[in-house]
């Protein structure tokens, strides 16, 4: 019997749902969906850039709504849902993008060095007005607010989120890990933990709605140059790449940064019938740097 494969990818009419949506990864993906005739939900604290985004659908001729979210409050995240059930009914897919790093969870340097460690002084008040050095430097409120705001910011929207979709007996989510799950980077403790920490959810959720009609997966982007990364990885002043930049290049194998429009189709195909088999996997976007070691 003859299949129709293209329509195993039409997504037209489903609602989507994206939190983070107002930034550079995830507002691609809306506008990707968008694109595709799908109602996209773009959740956000900050509701000026999901806007934007909205803005930026709606001119092209698609269905989007922004809705002022904060993923680590579970009464805004339940509102967010109730307005887009009020507009659209029960959302058929969520996709998990809210996330980030701060230096609080970070270290300066790849590698602690027996001199770096100096006589622990500082009171701890001035903690915060303080140059984060190594890993002993780092306060615990500055690496909680690093993992929670990409881990719990997952759990939580998923908690919310998924019981309609098990209600019904159909749909899809999708959250965002990272490279850093896969194997840590260095310096970034908070951000490596919390997406390992995501990517191992994925798993555990996907095994646990297995039998509810509910696909759990997730992608692990590579390093893409948003404006933010551009910002850290190429020098502002002669417009070259920095050492750490070098590295990255160095470490992919296709020699670049990928574009957030590349994240898009591995998104469709998680989210349609194309890949109705499945769930609780975390896939690869990355020009082959999770593949590469000498």
């Amino acid at each position: 019997m003859k299949q129709d494969v293209m329509k195993q990818f039409d997504l037209k009419g489903k609602v989507a749902a994206i939190t983070g949506g107002g930034g550079a990864l995830c507002g691609t993906m809306a506008r990707g969906l968008g694109e595709l005739g799908v109602k996209v939900a773009i959740l956000d604290l900050n509701l000026d850039n999901a806007r934007k985004q909205e803005k930026a659908i709606t001119d092209e001729g698609g269905t989007a709504r922004a809705f002022s979210c904060n993923v680590l409050d579970e009464s805004s995240i339940q509102k967010a849902y109730d307005e887009i059930c009020t507009l659209w009914g029960t959302p058929d897919f969520l996709i998990n993008g809210a996330g980030g790093n701060d230096p609080r969870g970070t270290a300066e340097n790849e590698f602690l060095e027996p001199g770096d460690l100096k006589v622990a002084d500082i009171n701890v008040a001035d903690l915060d007005k303080k140059e984060i050095k190594t890993f002993f430097d780092m306060d615990l409120e500055g690496f909680g607010f690093v993992f929670n705001l990409n881990f719990i910011g997952t759990f939580l929207p998923t908690k919310v989120f998924s019981r309609g979709m098990v209600e019904k007996g159909k749909g899809a989510v999708v959250n965002v890990s990272s490279m850093a799950a896969l194997a840590p980077l260095t310096k970034v403790a908070a951000y490596s933990a919390a997406k390992a920490a995501v990517a191992n959810f994925t798993r555990w959720l996907a095994v646990h709605f297995s039998h509810t009609g509910v696909r759990v997966n997730a992608l692990a982007p590579g390093f893409f140059m948003t404006e933010q990364l551009r910002f850290l990885h190429i020098d502002q002043e002669t417009g070259e790449y920095t050492p750490r930049a070098k590295k990255v290049i160095a470490h992919t194998p296709m020699g670049r940064y990928g574009e957030p429009e590349e994240l898009v189709g591995t998104v469709v195909w998680l989210l349609s019938e194309a890949s109705k088999f499945v769930t609780g996997i975390v896939v690869p976007i990355d020009g082959g740097f999770s593949s590469y070691s000498i």
